[in-house]
């Protein structure tokens, strides 16, 4: 029998399942490992760029102070040195000068040609570039030749400050940058006299140079206009003086560079002038770098070592994929399935749920206005029975183009189930007439002819809607489905082909439903005592009002040379005696909602243990149990009482789970308990339609299940559309692994009986075998003829 509820639950589809949470635990831990090695080498190697980096740092650092120091030097040895030669100069010429008796006036003490001495014994004697003296004017106060004299005026300018300082007698020398090599006075003490020499680091001529400048004569204290003279000496540092630097300090390549003009492998210290710090130019140079000569040499090893550990973790990787690959594939096809309908590829319920529930929330405090309509096509059955699940498949699909057709972008067309559909219109301002052209063009739309099977048929169905306006009918999801479910039912019993908008009067038109399960719950009582009596063999009891419950079979196949009979699975039918013959989408959803779906449930398997203890020991019977059951503790008692009664073995016995309706099972610790309980003493389980709905792989392991149900839709694209035969491959080789059985659903064809058992299906269950029929005409135990096919009893329905 078939559980199926009208009502909407809102819940979201299980995103995950125990493989899946597996492989990202494992997934997990395998990264934790990975990034605790690959940390571990990235901290070794950051650790020795960082060293590598403070040591080239530290020596790039002690290279620009021995520059620095050893320019002092030089500085300070040009004013020692000439310091000294002014020094000798005062205490022995200008003594033995004044002695002689000479004048005080400049012609008397220095002549032009002494002044050329003193410059030529500057420059031969210790190597100056260029020597000058000068009075205290800065005038030249010697031989020179025109160039020497042009030159002169050039560099007076420059000469200027530090003449001015060495004429007032300073002391000390000028404080220098700290960037730059500081003057320094050099202070020869002698017996009586003392002379002082200043030496500056400036730029002449574009050129680093150090410029000194000592006194060498003294004013005659008697006399007062004798005028002081000087001598000024250059050295320029960027050419000997700089080569003789970079040898000693190792400078490699050193060069002078009048900007930062520095190579990616050079470094450039800058040289600023003693007086007032204004740049003169750069000493550039190629520095010795250690560090970079240490990290050189590791990071061969370092990068081996980090390529091993993740070809490691590769590996490894790759081995847990390959364990758990199947698996996730599965988990994939059936995440990619959730949302949507496999038929029609519509949103189907649990994505309606999601969408209905978002509309809900939005319009809470809104005034926007929306419509919920359930629709369901006439007579789908027949043509369902008439032409096969091939025919009523193709015009669900026909049906839902043209009601998707119909609607705006922002609609939602949802496919419930079977012929079932569920309409969202959002934002509806204008309902009282947007709702009914819409409503109105859907019913003309459903009543025109659908051809099917490629025009070798006709079907005219037609179609029934029942419609609420939110939030005219509440702001409760299940009352708004309620009454668009009161709404559909009007609309059926109205005579079909119509829609109907809720309206609070029609729950006086849900009568013919409380009529309908006092009716229902008559029978049982019936059928119940009936059973105490004794066993029925045929329908139980005779009411002319109500009618009586039958039980019909339709046989399981196994998918091997034969294909005999391995058991048959009951359904459950309602032979009323006004409404003709009822299928269980008539009356489930009345013996929910009164809770006489536990009654019903045990009257059927009460009686498919009776008629399965008369076949083969090597068949079973399947009955189909709703989770409303399953929540009871008590349950499994209650199952072993039947069987104890019966005498059926409980390894003949096979439970399938319905998972797609509105009683959706959720973790619940009773039902793994009952179920758990009932596989200890041998009871099978399997999980029907599977692939569909809610019934997703997290259930498999959950429940424990021995067997699982193909869906019929699956089933019914072999041929059409290459997904199907990757779907029902994916779900039999995920069972293999597993060591679960299959059976496959709405076999109708011979195409898709061989295809079904190539694949490695363990059963075939379909029309193709056989249709549910009564107990009285289920042959195929009976039959020598392993392939032979069931007789179809009159009137007998799916």
């Amino acid at each position: 029998m078939v559980f199926r509820g009208l009502g909407l639950q809102i819940v979201l589809p299980s995103s995950s399942s125990t493989f899946q949470q597996s492989w990202i635990a494992s997934g997990r831990i395998l990264f934790l490992i990975a990034v605790s090695g690959l940390g571990a080498i990235g901290l070794v190697v950051l650790s020795a760029l960082w060293a590598g980096t403070e040591s080239d740092a530290a020596a790039l650092d002690r290279q620009r102070q021995l520059v620095n120091a050893r320019l002092r030097e030089q500085v300070d040895q040009v004013a020692h040195v000439i310091g000294q030669f002014g020094n000798g100069y005062l205490t022995r010429v200008y003594p033995a000068a004044r002695s002689s008796g000479g004048s005080s006036s400049l012609d008397a003490v220095l002549t032009a040609a002494a002044g050329s001495a003193i410059s030529q014994t500057a420059m031969s004697a210790f190597g100056y570039d260029q020597a000058f003296v000068v009075d205290e004017k800065a005038q030249l106060l010697m031989l020179a030749d025109a160039q020497t004299e042009k030159r002169y005026r050039w560099m007076k300018p420059l000469f200027l400050p530090l003449l001015h300082d060495a004429r007032l007698g300073v002391r000390q020398g000028a404080v220098s940058n700290e960037r730059t090599p500081s003057s320094m006075e050099s202070r020869l003490a002698s017996p009586g006299r003392s002379n002082t020499a200043l030496a500056n680091l400036m730029r002449l001529e574009g050129r680093p140079t150090i410029v000194g400048v000592v006194a060498i004569n003294e004013a005659d204290e008697r006399q007062r206009q004798t005028m002081r003279q000087f001598l000024i000496v250059v050295r320029f540092i960027d050419g000997a003086a700089l080569d003789e630097l970079s040898r000693q300090q190792g400078l490699n390549g050193a060069r002078f560079a009048r900007t930062a003009d520095a190579d990616e492998n050079e470094v450039a210290f800058q040289i600023d002038a003693t007086a007032n710090g204004e740049p003169i130019g750069f000493i550039v140079w190629r520095p010795d770098l250690p560090g970079s000569r240490v990290i050189g040499r590791l990071m061969p090893a370092l990068s081996i070592a980090a390529m091993v550990i993740a070809i490691l973790f590769s590996v490894l990787l790759v081995r847990l994929r390959s364990s758990l690959g199947e698996l996730k594939k599965s988990e994939l096809h059936a995440r990619q399935l959730a949302l949507h309908d496999v038929l029609t590829d519509l949103p189907n319920r649990a994505l309606f749920a999601i969408r209905f529930d978002e509309c809900l929330a939005e319009t809470q405090n809104s005034a926007e206005r929306s419509a919920v309509a359930l629709l369901d096509l006439d007579r789908f059955k027949a043509v369902n029975d008439t032409f096969g699940h091939a025919a009523g498949d193709e015009l669900i699909r026909m049906a839902a183009e043209r009601i998707r057709s119909l609607l705006r972008p922002g609609d939602t067309l949802a496919r419930l189930g079977g012929d079932e559909f569920a309409l969202l219109l959002r934002d509806i301002k204008d309902h009282d007439h947007l709702l009914p052209a819409i409503c109105d063009a859907i019913v003309a739309e459903l009543g025109k002819p659908f051809p099917l099977l490629r025009g070798e048929a006709v079907a005219r169905v037609g179609g029934s809607i029942g419609v609420t306006v939110v939030p005219d009918a509440g702001r409760n999801a299940d009352d708004i489905m309620r009454y668009a479910d009161v709404a559909l039912y009007e609309a059926k019993m109205g005579g079909r082909g119509q829609w109907r908008v809720y309206s609070p009067s029609m729950d006086g038109g849900r009568n013919a439903r409380d009529i309908l399960k006092n009716e229902l719950r008559e029978v049982l009582a019936k059928g119940m005592t009936s059973s105490a009596d004794g066993p029925q063999s045929g329908p139980i009891g005779a009411r002319p009002d109500f009618g009586s419950l039958e039980v019909y079979y339709q046989t399981v196949h196994r998918a091997e040379a034969g294909y005999s009979a391995s058991g048959a699975e009951a359904l459950v039918r309602w032979r009323h005696s006004q409404r003709g013959l009822l299928t269980p989408a008539s009356f489930i959803p009345v013996a929910e909602e009164g809770g006489l779906i536990d009654a019903l449930g045990f009257w059927v398997l009460r009686e498919a243990c009776r008629a399965a203890c008369k076949w083969p020991e090597d068949t079973f019977v399947a009955v189909n149990v709703s989770p409303a059951q399953l929540r009871r503790p008590n349950f499994a008692e209650e199952v072993f009482a039947v069987l104890q009664e019966t005498g059926l073995p409980p390894s003949r016995l096979e439970l399938e789970l319905e998972l797609t309706e509105s009683s959706l099972i959720e973790d619940n610790s009773d039902v793994y308990t009952v179920l758990k309980s009932l596989r200890s003493q041998g009871v099978q389980i399997s999980l029907d339609d599977f692939g569909t709905g809610f019934s997703c792989l997290s259930h498999l392991l959950r429940f424990d299940i021995d067997r699982i149900k193909i869906d019929r839709s699956f089933v019914s694209q072999l041929g059409t559309r290459a997904n199907g035969a990757a779907i029902i491959g994916a779900i039999v080789a995920l069972s293999r692994n597993l060591g679960i059985s299959t059976t496959a659903e709405g076999v109708e064809t011979e195409y898709q009986r061989d295809f079904l058992a190539a694949l490695g299906c363990t059963d075939l269950q379909g029309y193709f075998f056989s249709k549910p029929v009564p107990l009285g005409d289920l042959d195929s135990f009976r039959k020598a003829e392993s392939a032979g096919l069931l007789a179809t009893a009159p009137g007998a329905v799916a």
